[in-house]
């Protein structure tokens, strides 16, 4: 007899819950119906289907609780660039900072399966821009007929006493209808031997068959996998031709070695074949990023990357599982691609990337996304910008169209933090310079910094600029609503890398900090970051009594 835990009747209990609770469509849709896609009105098909697919994962999540991976030892043994935090600069030696924009998620929830399992995180997993654009926060949309809406807000430092956070959101365009272009999708699979663990290829497929409920005829479906060698398993399918494509992602099973670079151009040689003009076309890869290739291997693999992207093809990478998870491959591809870069840990977070963000995810409205921040030494003594370490661009960057920054879909938030010492403060982290300070200009006493923003509009070459200037108006006050959360987002990632800017900033002013913020949480993914900031501050205790 199969002995059920109560973590598995629990996670039933809400799975339950969630397709039960949710608000039924008037048109009725049974299961001979589903079969013939075409007779179904399309948004009573996609939502008996998405319900169809999540019921089908709860028994999927159960099973992976019993599954949870400890490495030996409780060593991380996965694969992470070096990330080290953004040093300070001195605004009259540098004042200018510059940095693509990113909208990656992946190492949040990378980060949440491993608190989740008991493991405090390395250092280098943890990149706080991830942590921060997680969370939907209320910006106001852009104007009619804009890309963006650039806003900024100034408060004081939750953090650091004495010292000042800058905020600036984008919030991009959203179209009347959710993923109004055609797509040409397709899904690269990794059918290793790596991907038999529960929380790799079982979720996947619960996953992509999550993606598929959501396409419709004008759509296009490719499957490629590869393991020792590559396997074109459907070549083209329409996006209402449900059956048929949930039946090859079925067909799906683990075995061999991992070869991903001719997997990858066979995907994009199927989505140059199926090329869609003014459509969004894509390759979809997921693993767990443990490609047996060689170094020069690699980089020709990224090379290939590069060029495809020039066609009009991106590149979106799904990470899934644990042990030998390579996130640093995962990152860099996604980056090269023009694609964003997503963990599933459960089929919660599938849903949230693959049906709540969608459009986001899929429809590009900018390309190229660059900020730059010119700071007033008069004004501003010393600044750092919290994350996007692996995004920080030089300053002639910022003008030039040739290199390559990040991307925005439709309706995506985009969030950077600053701490800055104002020069009236007597908290300062480095000496000022004795030859510099008393020459600063003053004629724009009241303005703490230029903010300009570039970008490129779908199919343009050319980029736009946008710009707003930082006034020092209402700079002492305090933290609340979507900016402290998005201040608890950023200072629990940094707490996670060591604080080595947080002072005296613990756990506890974490939460603090977070339940100031949370709001309505209609969603739950406030709550649960609170639950995460109580697990690493009872894991660290706990790690602290063993020394």
């Amino acid at each position: 007899m199969m002995r059920v835990s109560p973590v598995s009747c629990a996670m039933a209990i809400l799975l339950i819950s969630a397709c039960a609770n949710e608000p039924e469509q008037p048109e009725q849709v049974n299961q001979t119906e589903l079969a013939q896609p075409n007779k179904v009105p399309l948004q009573s098909r996609h939502r008996a289907e998405q319900k169809m697919v999540v019921a089908g994962a709860m028994m999927h999540d159960m099973a992976l609780s019993q599954h949870l991976y400890l490495p030996p030892n409780n060593v991380i043994t996965e694969k992470y660039l070096e990330t080290p935090e953004n040093g300070l600069f001195v605004t009259n030696e540098q004042p200018v900072s510059t940095f693509s924009i990113d909208v990656d998620t992946g190492s949040y929830t990378n980060i949440r399966r491993m608190l989740n399992h008991g493991l405090l995180p390395p250092a280098d997993a943890v990149r706080a821009e991830d942590f921060i654009n997680y969370f939907d926060y209320h910006y106001a949309p852009a104007a009619s007929g804009q890309t963006f809406n650039l806003d900024t807000q100034l408060a004081l430092s939750p953090w650091n006493k004495g010292r000042h956070l800058l905020k600036i959101s984008l919030m991009g365009s959203q179209p009347e209808a959710q993923w109004q272009k055609p797509a040409n999708l397709v899904f690269l699979v990794d059918v290793s031997g790596s991907m038999k663990a529960p929380d790799k290829l079982p979720l996947l497929i619960q996953s992509l068959r999550l993606l598929t409920s959501q396409l419709d005829k004008q759509d296009k479906v490719s499957i490629v996998t590869y393991a020792g060698q590559s396997n074109t398993l459907l070549a083209s399918a329409s996006g209402d031709q449900q059956l048929q494509i949930m039946q090859a992602l079925d067909s799906l099973s683990a075995g061999g070695s991992t070869n991903g670079e001719g997997g990858i151009r066979q995907a994009y040689h199927l989505a140059r074949a199926n090329f869609i003009q003014e459509g969004v076309n894509r390759v979809i890869l997921a693993t767990d990023g443990d490609f047996n290739v060689g170094i020069s291997d690699l980089e020709q693999l990224k090379d290939l990357i590069r060029q495809q992207r020039q066609s009009g093809v991106a590149l979106t990478t799904l990470g899934f599982g644990s042990g030998n998870y390579n996130d640093a491959l995962m990152e860099s591809l996604s980056n090269l691609g023009n694609g964003q870069h997503a963990y599933i840990d459960n089929i919660n977070e599938a849903r949230k990337v693959l049906i709540d963000e969608l459009s986001a995810s899929m429809e590009i409205i900018a390309s190229d996304v660059k900020i730059q921040v010119e700071f007033n030494p008069a004004v501003v003594a010393e600044y750092r910008l919290v994350g996007y370490q692996n995004r920080m661009l030089a300053r002639e960057d910022f003008n030039n169209d040739h290199v390559d920054a990040g991307e925005v879909g439709a309706g995506h938030r985009v969030t950077a933090l600053y701490e800055l010492a104002l020069t009236t403060s007597d908290i300062r982290q480095v000496d000022p310079l004795r030859y510099a300070e008393n020459n600063q200009a003053t004629s724009f006493s009241n303005e703490l910094a230029q903010i300009k923003l570039r970008y490129k509009q779908p199919g343009n070459n050319a980029s736009q600029l946008q710009s707003t200037i930082v006034s020092l108006q209402d700079h002492n006050r305090e933290v609340d609503g979507d900016f402290a959360f998005a201040a608890a987002a950023a200072g629990f990632a940094q707490l996670l890398k060591g604080g080595k800017y947080m002072q005296h900033t613990g756990f506890a002013d974490i939460l603090q900090l977070a339940e100031r913020g949370k709001g309505q949480d209609s969603h739950g993914y406030r709550s649960e970051f609170i639950r995460l900031v109580r697990s690493a501050d009872a894991l660290t205790t706990s790690q602290a009594g063993t020394l």
